[in-house]
This record gives C-alpha cells, sequence and structure tokens, in this order.
C-alpha cells in the first residue's frame, strides 16, 4: 500500500473546492447542534474560573482589606468557583446531547443523501 499516494488525495480532498450546497448545509447544521454548548461551556468555565481567583485573592489578603470577614467571602467565592469549574462539563455534555437531538434527523437526512444510500 502505497501511502504517499494516500496522503496525497487525502490532501487534495480535502483543498477541493466543496461546490455542493449540501455539505455546506450540513456542516453548518453541526456548528448550529453544538455551538450552544460550547459558548455555555466557555462563558461559564470562564466565570468560575474568575471567582475562584477573586476568591483566592480574596482570602490571601492580596486585594481587599485582609480582615476576616473578607478572609470568608474569599473563601466562599473560591469555593463557588470551584463548583463551577466542576459543573462545567456535566453542564457542556447534556446541551451537546440536546443539541445533537435537535437537529439529529436534519443531519443524518442530509447525510444520507450526500452518500448517496
Amino acid at each position: 500500500m502505497n501511502t504517499d499516494k494516500i496522503y496525497a488525495e487525502q490532501l487534495a480532498n480535502e483543498y477541493a473546492p466543496k461546490d455542493t450546497s449540501k455539505v455546506v448545509a450540513l456542516r453548518k447544521l453541526d456548528a448550529r447542534a453544538k455551538r450552544p454548548a460550547t459558548i455555555c461551556a466557555y462563558s461559564l468555565g470562564l466565570l468560575a474560573a474568575l471567582a475562584m481567583g477573586v476568591g483566592m485573592c480574596l482570602s490571601m489578603g492580596v486585594i481587599g482589606t485582609g480582615a476576616a470577614g473578607m478572609f470568608v467571602f474569599g473563601v466562599i467565592l473560591g469555593l463557588l468557583g470551584l463548583l463551577g469549574m466542576g459543573l462545567n462539563y456535566p453542564l457542556y455534555r447534556r446541551l451537546l446531547e440536546k443539541g445533537k437531538r435537535k437537529y439529529a434527523y436534519d443531519i443524518m437526512r442530509l447525510a444520507k443523501e450526500i452518500s448517496g444510500q
């Protein structure tokens, strides 16, 4: 088996213009199914990481007055950030499954049309 030939064909297929609107529609449907889960995951992850970081800074006295109340608030804020990070992946998986279920019929129909079955 000539691996150079396989590699060349794979690259040619990758760079070949995709004129069929069905392939473009299939890619758009796939992106539309995954987009809400991705946006939610990045947003929640960012907010949770920021909350944990601010909580750590408050509890160590880097920012704030360094009083006992700020320490307690910092620990609570840090724990909420950790909780958000822990819930991020299960929430992402649930939203991804929901999006896949929503667009499954259309994606399967287009994929069958493209493959010619």
